[in-house]
């Protein structure tokens, strides 16, 4: 099938694969005011969870050697945790501050596919939830650091599509327990799982509930798997995050924040499965990590009643990262009603995601996100939209159809603007740009600029104002690359 181009003023030049820079020359050349986000601060004490009755054999459950070895480092005044090479199987694990976990090379945490070793904790509002297996709250100088290895058994909690894998894979899945859908599609850990948005949906009706109430849907409360909550000062370096029930990585909360050299991966039929979420933080930098996600590969969230001068997410650095697979390589959203502001997503390279940049949010949920930066960026192979920004997005649990739950409310509307995307390539996409605002409020002030992208479709387009292209090229089957409709809203420029 031949393609057809659509050149705008100018011939695009191949963006430049430059070398990654350090942290420091990012933090420096930010477009923004970006502070330096220092490492935590952790004494030099060491200690070794074998000292304290660990045993890595990979069936002793040492979910009361990590608590001593953290419980008595943290009482000498904070310092290393060692856990050296071996399978450690454990329950969740508790950080303290002025603690840093550190894994050996051939180390492997396995939390346990038990789910009865995790127990419910208080979730504010009579709600509650599942302890995560990595986890942590108030916290100062914390850091998970070290080659090692983080499993979190997520094949014991997450429910399966039947359409998202093979007949072979579905089969092997069936036949190891748990329970189907009445519809057969949809497979389940346990029938507990499978019951537990029921019984939450009356628990909700129940101001007085109680941790009893909530226990018979632990199954369903699946965790998150490194959830470190309202911390200052936290580093993850070196290990590899896999596996997980849930999101894997999901800070929240956070002041000086560092992410680098971390790989983490989740399949791809993991149900809600992303990669790393960063919930409502300042100061974050996310550098030189690889990811391959279930879900959104690495994605902003805020939410709260901040004022639109307040953005509860601010100064974040996402540089030299690789998302080979997820529905998005760099996503926003879909709970922006926080706000957010000054981020800057630079030599990034996403390969296979369903979407390339993808921007997402709906009435309900929504607030103002502005001011955000993303260039040097290098898609190949995306299966969906290269760019896309949608006011409509809809949030598909497992076992619900498309369109049953879309919100409607007229509040926490999400505003879109100043989004500022240049030196952008990607090779091969349904549709190269996606825009899909409200009447009431348009997506807006979209600026790209040196974008080259081949696609069978070209722009999809509803309630935008002021989209500014610049050195623009769309190598499109579909003509016109820009329908009529949406070129009187886009500015094209040499």
């Amino acid at each position: 099938m031949k393609l057809f181009s659509l050149l705008w003023l100018a011939t695009l030049p191949a963006v430049a694969q430059t070398p990654a820079h350090d942290v420091a020359w990012y933090t420096q050349h930010a477009p923004f005011t970006m502070p330096a986000v220092p490492d935590p601060a952790i004494p030099a004490h060491t200690v070794s969870i074998k000292e304290f009755g660990g045993v890595a054999d990979g069936k002793t459950l040492n979910t009361e050697a990590f608590a001593k070895a953290i419980a008595a480092c943290a009482q000498a005044g904070g310092g290393h945790v060692v856990v050296p090479a071996g399978t450690w199987l454990t329950g969740p694990i508790e950080l303290r501050s002025n603690i840093d976990l550190h894994t050996e090379a051939g180390t492997k945490v396995l939390f346990t596919p038990d789910r009865t070793q995790y127990p419910l904790q208080a979730a504010g509002r009579g709600q509650y939830e599942v302890t995560p297996p990595l986890w942590g709250t108030r916290l100062e100088n914390v850091s998970i650091t070290g080659p090692g290895v983080f499993d979190g058994s997520g094949e014991a909690w997450r429910p399966l599509k039947k359409g998202k894998v093979s007949a072979g894979e579905w089969d092997r899945v069936v036949h190891s327990g748990g329970v189907l859908s009445a519809d057969g599609k949809i497979w389940w850990p346990s029938r507990e799982a499978m019951g537990g948005e029921a019984l939450l949906k009356k628990l909700k009706n129940k101001p007085d509930a109680t941790e009893a109430d909530y226990l018979p849907a632990r199954d369903f409360l699946r965790p998150k798997m490194v959830a470190i909550t309202n911390t200052k000062n936290l580093l993850l370096d070196g290990p590899t995050f896999r596996n997980s029930p849930m999101f894997v990585i999901n800070p929240k909360g956070i002041t000086n924040l560092i992410i680098r050299n971390v790989q983490v991966h989740n399949d791809y039929w993991a149900q809600n499965g992303d990669g790393i979420d960063i919930s409502a933080s300042h100061n974050v930098i996310i550098y030189h990590c690889t990811v391959s996600a279930g879900d959104d590969g690495i994605c902003m969230k805020s939410s709260g009643n901040n004022a639109p001068d307040d953005p509860a997410l601010t100064n974040v650095l996402i540089a030299d990262c690789t998302v080979l697979q997820g529905h998005g390589g760099f996503v926003v959203g879909s709970n922006t009603d926080g706000g957010m502001r000054n981020i800057w997503v630079t030599d990034c390279r996403f390969m296979g995601t369903d979407i390339g940049v993808r921007v997402k949010s709906n009435a309900g949920r929504g607030g103002l996100v502005r001011d955000i930066y993303v260039d040097n960026i290098a898609m190949t192979n995306i299966l969906h939209e290269a760019v896309l920004f949608d006011t409509y997005y809809e949030d598909v649990p497992a076992g619900k159809a498309k369109g049953s739950g879309m919100p409607t409310e007229a509040t926490k509307v999400p505003d879109f603007q100043n989004f500022f995307l240049r030196d952008i390539t990607c090779k091969g996409a349904e549709t190269a740009l996606f825009f899909r605002g409200l009447p009431q409020q348009p997506v807006h002030d979209i600026h790209f600029d040196n974008v080259s992208i081949e696609a069978t479709k070209g722009v999809v387009a509803d309630d935008i104002r002021n989209i500014a292209f610049k050195n623009v090229r769309l190598t499109t089957v579909d003509q016109p690359a820009i329908p009529a409709a949406a070129a009187k809203n886009i500015t094209i420029a040499q």
